[in-house]
């Protein structure tokens, strides 16, 4: 490689580090200082898809599961994982949770959809908390059903929806089937 296009490389990369803001100027990692920003209504939705056997399906919706109510586990699981998103990730700040809440909607013949809903009124947003709910709950789900089909899959964890913030509202555009 040349000497100019490793210049051009490294302007690159400079240029990307200066957009990372969880690295401070020696490219180190750090918790990004929000202490400037104004506090506003923040909400973030995310989702989690999990993939299974049809009949595993039918179980966890009527109720026949051996170890009981899983969706209210999941639900339950899904919520407290994030109350405690600061803990498991360890550049995401605390947040205090106005609320969270924990959707799960059968899709025959396989899937369950999980969407996750976290609302704060903060200096930062609540998009890690959302897709930590979304995917602990996914992974409640996978241990109450393992018994009976360990061929589960986690599919599609993803941020659905951002709000809030000097970024404002941003959606996800399907694109494809």
């Amino acid at each position: 490689m040349g000497g100019a296009a490793l210049g051009y490389a490294f302007r690159a990369i400079l240029s990307l580090m200066s957009q990372l803001t969880h690295q401070n100027a020696r490219g180190e990692a750090n918790m990004v200082d929000v202490s400037a920003k104004a506090e506003t209504v923040r909400v973030a939705v995310a989702e989690a898809r999990l993939r299974m056997q049809a009949g595993t399906l039918a179980e966890i919706f009527d109720g026949g599961l051996a170890k009981g109510d899983a969706v209210a586990v999941a639900r339950v699981a899904g919520i407290q994982a994030a109350k405690r998103c600061a803990e498991l990730i360890p550049l995401c700040h605390p947040l205090p949770l106005n609320r969270v809440s924990i959707d799960f909607e059968p899709t025959p013949p396989d899937q369950v959809r999980i969407s996750a809903e976290c609302r704060v009124t903060g200096r930062t947003g609540v998009e890690m908390e959302a897709l930590t709910a979304a995917s602990i709950a996914a992974l409640t789900l996978y241990d109450m059903c393992k018994a009976i089909d360990r061929g589960m899959a986690i599919e599609q964890v993803r941020l659905l929806r951002k709000e809030g913030g000097r970024s404002g509202l941003w959606r996800r555009e399907e694109t494809g089937p």
